[in-house]
């Protein structure tokens, strides 16, 4: 009983005291991945069901339903400054009661130049003390899909994440947590999806190096260390609705809305204390299973103009194309930040190997 208590204490004055709430933390693993969503805007909550599913709603693994899935995919980002990697491998139970998949994620940005010893303890400048170094994030994914109680109607799905950023020699930080997804399958065949992100939030613990973080230039201190050393994600909701329509015999279109939940105040279009919303929307032509065009938008936001100071709405456009031949899928997906008419460009190349279909 003793030892429950002084856990019970220590935990209370972990998370009273050295706690910090992001609005913005662990953002990396909300991009998504794969060309297909991301060239969508992220509208595939209810549709996407297949290897690149953990990362929009890991529900859609039941879209596996024979042998295995493993996908690969490479973004760069503003110009080649930062890198975004994906690759994960997906295998339904011998059992047939469930899906089972591993995935792991990295964003990050190299080379990044080192001034912090520029400048000695005597105010003298020496550039050959410049060095460089990468800060990067990465994730690890396990997940869960299945069918509660044999309801084809239903799937549930479930991932337990562990994330692990790095700062150079500066910091470093762990975290873990948990996201969960669903997906109804309607009987007019509409589609239902819904994923909760960080469910139980999401805690990273950091540790700080203050020796290669702080300068003392003149006895005055640069840089010093945050006093924070735990960051909470709050959960995050994305709920979406589609349903696929066939035009004729050779395409069929599949269109996908919904919105994006936070519980926190944002630059979103509907925002208050206890959350902003914020709506999307895709769709993807496909044409005899073997070529596809997407479109979407995504990232509504209220922005201010500042060369005049006016209040305006910012979106983020999307789309891409695929191409499918027996089971190798290939897809591209480009992007824009959408802030203020930005010349930022996104570009996205994913590759899909579903051994399902090559033995068919």
């Amino acid at each position: 009983m003793k030892i429950k208590l002084l856990f019970t204490f220590l935990l209370f004055c972990c998370f009273s005291q050295s706690q910090i709430i992001r609005k913005y933390s662990n953002e990396f693993l909300n991009i998504g991945a794969g060309a297909r969503g991301l060239a969508m805007g992220g509208a595939v909550i209810s549709s996407q069901n297949d290897v690149y599913s953990p990362m929009w709603n890991p529900a859609g693994l039941l879209g596996i339903e024979r042998d295995y899935q493993v996908a690969a995919m490479h973004a760069e980002y503003f110009e080649s400054i930062a890198k975004y990697d994906y690759i994960a491998f997906a295998k339904p139970l011998d059992s047939k009661n469930g899906v089972f998949a591993v995935s792991l994620v990295r964003l990050g940005v190299d080379n990044i130049l080192n001034t912090t010893q520029l400048i000695d303890s005597e105010g003298n400048i020496d550039y050959d003390k410049i060095t460089s170094f990468s800060a990067s994030d990465y994730a690890g994914l396990i997940s869960f899909a299945f069918h509660p109680g044999g309801n084809q109607k239903l799937d549930l799905g479930v991932n337990a994440k562990i994330v692990y950023r790095n700062i150079g020699k500066f910091a470093t930080g762990y975290g873990f947590g948990f996201d969960l997804g669903a997906i109804y399958h309607g009987d007019t065949g509409y589609n239902f999806g819904g994923t909760l992100r960080d469910a139980t939030s999401t805690v990273n613990f950091w540790t700080v190096n203050q020796k290669e973080l702080s300068t003392v230039v003149n006895g005055q201190e640069f840089n010093p260390a945050p006093t924070d050393k735990l960051e909470i994600t709050l959960p995050k909701l994305n709920v979406g609705v589609s349903k696929n329509f066939d035009l004729n015999r050779d395409l069929s279109l599949l269109p996908e809305v919904g919105l994006n939940v936070d519980f926190a105040k944002t630059a979103a279009l509907v925002s208050t204390s206890f959350a902003s919303i914020t709506p999307y929307a895709g769709a993807e032509l496909k044409y005899q299973d073997l070529i596809f065009v997407r479109v979407g938008i995504n990232q509504f936001q209220n922005i201010t103009d500042i060369e005049n100071l006016k209040r305006k709405v910012s979106f983020q456009p999307s789309g891409g194309i695929g191409v499918k031949y027996r089971g190798i899928t290939l897809d591209y997906a480009i992007t824009n930040s959408g802030i203020g008419g930005s010349n930022f460009y996104s570009n996205f190349f994913s590759l899909k190997f579903d051994m399902g279909d090559f033995r068919n």
